[in-house]
């Protein structure tokens, strides 16, 4: 198996996907609270761990940085 996301964590992944588009891009292509009110990694993280359909879309965005 080709996992192209083995030993990179979620917090890997969305500090990439912020410093590449920035927290308003990254609210628009994913409409969630954590990522447009008041946005930070850690709130973020938390939201993301606990829902799969959003970490899957930050996963996906991520992959095609």
């Amino acid at each position: 198996m080709n996992d192209p996301l083995h030993g990179i964590t979620l917090e890997m992944v969305l500090a990439r996907i912020v410093e590449h588009y920035g927290w308003d891009e990254l609210g628009k292509m994913v409409n969630i609270r954590c990522f447009n009110y008041d946005p930070s990694i850690k709130s973020s993280l938390k939201f993301l761990r606990r829902t799969p359909w959003a970490r899957k879309k930050v996963e996906r965005i991520y992959l095609d940085i």
